[in-house]
């Protein structure tokens, strides 16, 4: 039997009926297996108490799932400005920490939109807390109360940097994406390359520089039904390609 690589994917802290939990859509978990070929391990988000080596002994790769909840403007030296959406301080504190360290170590890092957001803090970059609300760019997440179909359906291109990493596996330079988000990169970390863009200019991808191995985070929802769009089956399959060489060096 073959035995597939660990990937850890981190939880979200959530009420459910007045029960505190730890949560993941079953999309990041699906894509992880049946797209990367990876056995996925949810983790809690029990912020700095976690012991972050004993977790990446285990694990050949790390997938930074999506969230609603907004990546702590604090730590980005910021104040809230939009108080009335969720916060998830739990998981911050164990993600940037968690992020760091997997860098220092090597191991393969898929991060999509939360995800992608919290690598760029980790390593020191910056957020727009509400694109929307700026006259400089659209607005990157649709309005109301819509089905999950129509929120995650195709949105707007992205122009992927020719020569680039997402270029490699995609094999184009232009390409269709969902959108949703209210947050958006307005300091790009200094150890990230731009790896796509948004025709508004927002940064849509982006890759770690000197990772040993793949390194690559989406603005966007690879994961939603994923095996329905060749990009987004072709992105994690080259994730699950890493991790398992990492595996097995």
């Amino acid at each position: 039997m073959t035995r597939f690589p660990i990937v850890l994917i981190p939880a979200c802290s959530n009420d459910i009926r007045g029960h505190a939990s730890h949560t993941v859509q079953r999309k990041y978990a699906d894509a992880v297996f049946y797209g990367s070929e990876c056995t996925p391990l949810l983790v809690p988000a029990m912020g700095a108490a976690l012991d972050i080596d004993a977790l990446l002994d285990v694990a050949s790769g790390l997938c930074l799932s999506g969230s609603p909840s907004n990546v702590g403007a604090a730590l980005y030296g910021e104040d809230v400005s939009q108080p009335h959406l969720p916060q998830d301080a739990q998981r911050d504190e164990l993600m940037m920490p968690l992020i760091k360290r997997a860098i220092e170590r090597g191991v393969p890092i898929l991060g999509v939109c939360r995800g992608f957001q919290e690598i760029n803090v980790a390593l020191g970059g910056s957020l727009h807390q509400a694109v929307h609300d700026l006259d400089d760019f659209d607005a990157h997440i649709l309005p109301g109360d819509v089905s999950p179909a129509e929120r995650y359906g195709f949105t707007h291109s992205a122009r992927v940097v020719q020569g680039g990493v997402l270029n490699k596996i995609l094999g184009k330079i232009d390409i269709e994406v969902n959108s949703v988000h209210g947050q958006g990169i307005k300091n790009l970390a200094p150890n990230l390359v731009v790896e796509a863009l948004a025709p508004d200019g927002l940064v849509e991808a982006f890759r770690i520089a000197d990772h040993p191995s793949f390194a690559l985070a989406v603005q966007w929802h690879p994961e939603w039904r994923m095996a329905d769009n060749p990009d987004s089956v072709a992105i994690f399959q080259a994730f699950g390609a890493a991790c398992r060489a990492f595996a097995n060096p």
